[in-house]
């Protein structure tokens, strides 16, 4: 059975690491996927994987807080393969480290525009279609570290927090459309930004323990972690389970008895 048949699907930061991987996995199921992010050759490759593999994809490289990047990205979908019934937005940076009296306050803008107006950006571009439609989701990927304050990592802290109230809005505004929002945890996966954190001084000077658990994951655990959080993003996409939008979500919460808790 391929439950996402039929949907079209746009995935940032698909070029590699997690944006990837959930592209494949939604393409598995039958979406055609619209794959975002700055270089082309790793998109292009994502794209191939999923054409060998039978599926259809696209790959729109820009970047992606730039706005005419969401709204091409949008477009090309729509003329490719329809209107745009499934958003996953995944792009992210992790840095920069450090107190808020010392790292570079550009530095520190920077994330919250790749990590917050990329979302903002990508969401405009397509809840209009999804609310015509009348159906409509969007896949937000957060972090525990929006759950409370992180010292020196509070760009991304920050980042990660406001896409989570910012899931709750949007879903309110738009769930009587019949568009809802999640705000997914992906667990801890060591994906090249994961290995980039390990390798930076600054990080391994700031937050020496979140560099500790990064290097403390084995690769079966990554693997397990990535896998699951595939599954998710394919399953919130089929709308199995709309009860829980607007809401943070963990990767290994019971799902269904989470709805039922309501």
């Amino acid at each position: 059975m391929q439950p996402l048949r039929g949907q079209s699907a746009l995935v940032t930061g698909a070029g590699r690491g997690i944006g990837q991987a959930v592209a494949l996995r939604l393409a598995a199921e039958g979406a055609r996927v619209a794959l975002v992010a700055r270089t082309s050759r790793q998109l292009d490759e994502t794209a191939d994987r999923i054409r060998r593999a039978g599926g259809e994809a696209l790959a729109v490289p820009g970047d992606v807080t730039d706005p005419g990047t969401a709204t091409a990205a949008a477009a090309a979908a729509r003329a490719r393969f329809g209107p745009v019934s499934l958003l996953v937005n995944n792009a992210g940076i992790p840095g920069p480290y450090g107190p808020i009296g010392t790292v570079d306050p550009l530095d520190w803008w920077n994330a919250q525009k790749v990590n917050v107006l990329a979302a903002v950006l990508f969401m405009h571009a397509v809840i209009p279609g999804m609310r015509e439609r009348g159906s409509g989701r969007i896949v937000n990927v957060v972090s525990t570290a929006g759950l409370e304050p992180v010292p020196y990592l509070s760009a991304y802290a920050v980042s990660k927090s406001t896409v989570m109230r910012l899931t709750e809005t949007v879903d309110l505004e738009s769930r009587s459309a019949g568009v809802r929002a999640f705000a997914l945890h992906p667990g801890t996966i060591t994906t090249d930004m994961a290995h980039a954190t390990i390798s930076s001084p600054e990080a391994q000077r700031w937050v020496p323990g979140g560099v500790a658990m990064l290097q403390n994951r084995t690769p079966e655990d990554s693997k397990k972690d990535l896998e699951r959080c595939c599954e998710v993003v394919a399953a919130l996409g089929a709308g199995r389970h709309d009860a829980l939008g607007g809401r943070y979500i963990d990767l290994w919460w019971d799902l269904d008895a989470k709805a039922r808790e309501g």
